[in-house]
Order: C-alpha cells, then structure tokens, then sequence
C-alpha cells in the first residue's frame, strides 16, 4: 500500500469555492486509476500547533506503487495539480508531498 499525502498552506485569498474545486477534481481521479482506494481530504485538526501553516490536505491510497505512478502520469492529475499550486502560498513552496510504503 503506499499513501501518498499532500498538505497545503493555501494562499489567504484562496476562496472554500476553489477549494472544493479542487477537491471535486482529486475526487473524479479515483474512477480513472486502477489501484487506487481511497482518498481522504479534510482540514488540520491537530492542537499541537505544529502544522506550519499548512492548514488543509488530503491523502490518496494506491494498492501498488505502480497504480501511484499511474495516477502521477494521469493528464487529470496535473490539471488538478496545477490548480493546487496556484492556490498554494508561494506556489510549490506552499505544498508538502510525502508517501508512505507499508
């Protein structure tokens, strides 16, 4: 399983409308790669105070790393990726991506 995780510090001016643009776009990926299983978006709710200003993220499961790779080659995917990094505070410097493998 690999779970692939996206944290955003959205740019201040950055509208709950283009938000859920975005996640309506993230969620119409899930029919189109074979694979994938899931995918979870919802806002920090940590009291740790450590979120750094990523505020809002989401995390999308693949059974295989093939079907991650898939999903990272899908041309839907880089649309919805580039709306992302519009809206991110100093476009890709407002995003962290990490996956996990286990």
């Amino acid at each position: 399983m690999i779970s692939h995780c996206v944290f955003i510090n959205y740019r201040a001016d950055t509208t709950d409308g283009m938000k859920d643009d975005i996640y309506n776009a993230l969620q119409a990926l899930k029919p189109r790669v074979p694979g994938l299983t899931g995918i979870v978006i919802a806002p920090n709710s940590s009291p740790e105070g450590l979120d750094k200003g990523f505020s809002e993220g989401f995390i999308v499961t693949f059974r295989t790393a093939a079907a991650r790779d898939q999903y990272l080659a899908d041309e839907e995917h880089a649309k919805v990726g580039a709306k992302i990094v519009s809206a991110a505070e100093g476009g890709i410097d407002g995003l962290l991506v990490y996956d996990l493998e286990y």
